[in-house]
């Protein structure tokens, strides 16, 4: 306890005047927070720890807050068997206070959220959803900011959940009789989103409220613009402090400047507790966020809860599938998720499982779908199940070979020349990325994307004549032979990007359905390991993808 209370007393006797003064607190406030746990339970600093730093900081000190910013119930086994019901019943143990929601969140339906939900025995928040339906809300109920009194200092939180939730989980959780009634404020590329995030921080300093602080899950890069977290300090005023999810970034602290050019803080810690952030307010106003990468005590409560789980899980996810001598990574030497840029050779055996589980002519498969490296060794169930942890459906639809070609268009409508820059971070990463089994194409990076979408990035239409997709050909006969555009073929893949519009492509929708929700594509994928294990010829990608 004492070493605890000697670290956070250097930190705040180091904090830097930040911003204008507000209202003083009494007291030290302290907000902790966790963002894209999915489903990591065990990994880095652990649940179990995260208990024990939340409970030290408690013994010490009055006005102590845990939080998150989404996609929790998502991303590991333990979320896939349970649709996310263990990893409630481990926050609610931990003793997580406020939560908002990930695009993630979706990926069970709305009736498994709705029930997740009601298990929670903390409070989301969301800020940002507009139903437009006549069936049930799912966020009816549900605050968009949340006001705490600190003995007179007011902390306003606001949970803002990322607009492009629409395509990055499956859009079909967010239809009714076929129609789109849910949305997160897309349009006018970003200003709906600004403008009303501004009138609920007009709103909320109206109340009385001291410091006003985003639980964001909107992401600090270029591929989340201009849903950003930094495109909405920019573009707004009176946020303080934004804590934010959904890119993955390891953000310590940056300043941004808002509309007016005040300071704003920015924080991120990452995926699976690869840190926890805690926002740090002092007694005399002054804000600094810290990071920690570990903890020395773990809440014995927790890991009993957990173990409880695993216990649960162990018969099931411990069945030997087969055996490999080689790594298949989803990422490059230095960590870029190559299988969103790429071809590689996991996503090469990957779709050969979709194409073959049917005998299909083709088979497509979206990077973002494939999750985790499998490594050298003994492949259990549950090595399949981290690699496809999302329980989609196989699905088969017939397409002709125009069709095919306009949906290449849109899933490689950001893959460039590079896909990494000077300081290796990715370049033009998208989990749309098509992983081919079936088929080869080129991709032309010098023609410039023909793709516009709409403003809640789904496919509109085409601008020009030039494409960037060329020298395509598919597999007949074990011979690759140029694709006849009016040819129909056979497509496999899984019901999200098929039927569902994932990644906001809409060129299928026209396409006859011949299977509309088989296997689930992790018990796909087992089929194929079983049946013909894993050749050596997936250590590196056959050439099914050229980008030039």
């Amino acid at each position: 306890m004492k070493k605890l209370y000697s670290i956070l007393c250097v930190l705040l006797l180091s904090l830097t005047l930040f911003g204008c003064q507000k209202e003083k607190p009494k007291e030290e406030i302290y907000l902790v927070f966790t963002s894209d746990v999915h489903c990591g339970l065990e990994d880095n600093f652990t649940m179990a720890s995260v208990k024990a730093y939340v409970d030290d900081l408690k013994a010490e000190h009055n006005n102590v807050l845990l939080l998150d910013t989404g996609d929790y119930i998502q991303g590991g086994t333990s979320g896939s068997l349970s649709k996310g019901s263990y990893i409630i019943d481990v926050m609610n143990e931990v003793g997580y206070d406020y939560v908002t929601i990930g695009n993630h969140e979706f990926d069970y339906g709305m009736d498994v959220l709705s029930d997740r939900i009601s298990e929670m025995k903390f409070q989301p928040i969301v800020s940002n959803v507009i139903y437009s339906g006549n069936k049930t809300n799912v966020f009816e109920n549900m605050p968009e900011y949340q006001i705490i009194d600190f003995n007179g200092t007011k902390l306003g939180l606001l949970g803002i959940l990322t607009p492009e939730s629409l395509t990055t989980s499956t859009p079909s959780n967010f239809m009714e009789d076929g129609k789109i009634v849910y949305n997160f404020y897309s349009g006018e590329n970003g200003n709906v989103f600004y403008n009303h995030i501004q009138t609920l921080v007009d709103q909320m300093r109206s109340e009385g409220v001291d410091y006003v602080v985003v639980m964001g899950h909107l992401g600090s890069v270029a591929e989340n613009r201009p849903y950003d977290s930094i495109s909405l300090i920019e573009n707004t005023t009176g946020i303080d402090a934004v804590m934010d999810g959904h890119s993955h970034s390891l953000i310590t602290e940056e300043v941004h400047q808002n509309k007016n050019g005040e300071d704003v803080l920015l924080s991120s810690v990452g995926t699976k507790l690869e840190e926890v952030g805690t926002l740090i307010i002092d007694a005399e106003g002054n804000m600094q966020f810290i990071h920690m990468v570990e903890y020395d005590r773990q809440d014995e409560a927790v890991l009993n809860k957990i173990a409880e789980i695993n216990t649960k899980l162990d018969s099931i996810l411990s069945e030997e599938i087969s055996y490999v001598d080689f790594e298949l990574s989803i990422y490059d030497d230095v960590g870029v998720r190559i299988v969103r840029t790429r071809e590689t050779g996991i996503g090469d055996m990957v779709s050969d499982a979709f194409r073959l589980y049917e005998d299909a002519d083709i088979a497509i498969v979206n990077g973002g779908g494939i999750r985790v490296t499998i490594p050298a060794g003994t492949i259990y169930y549950n090595t399949l199940l981290s690699v496809m942890p999302f329980q989609n459906s196989y699905s088969v639809i017939k397409a002709t070979g125009q069709q095919l070609l306009d949906a290449m268009e849109y899933a490689f409508r950001d893959i460039q020349d590079i896909y990494k820059d000077a300081d290796g971070k990715p370049v033009g990463e998208t989990g749309s990325f098509f992983c081919l089994s079936g088929m080869k194409i080129t991709i032309d990076t010098s023609v410039e994307t023909p793709v516009v979408q709409n403003d809640d990035a789904f496919f509109d239409h085409f601008e020009g004549d030039q494409r960037r997709i060329k020298d395509v050909y598919v597999l007949e006969d074990g011979e690759y032979v140029p694709i006849d555009l009016d040819k129909e073929y056979t497509v496999a893949g899984i019901n999200y990007v098929l039927l569902e519009n994932g990644d906001g492509n809409t060129l299928f929708d026209e396409c006859e359905v011949v299977t509309a929700a088989g296997a689930t594509d992790v018990e796909v994928l087992r089929s194929f390991v079983e049946k013909y294990g894993i050749d050596e010829k997936y250590q590196e990608p056959e050439g099914r993808i050229i980008i030039k």
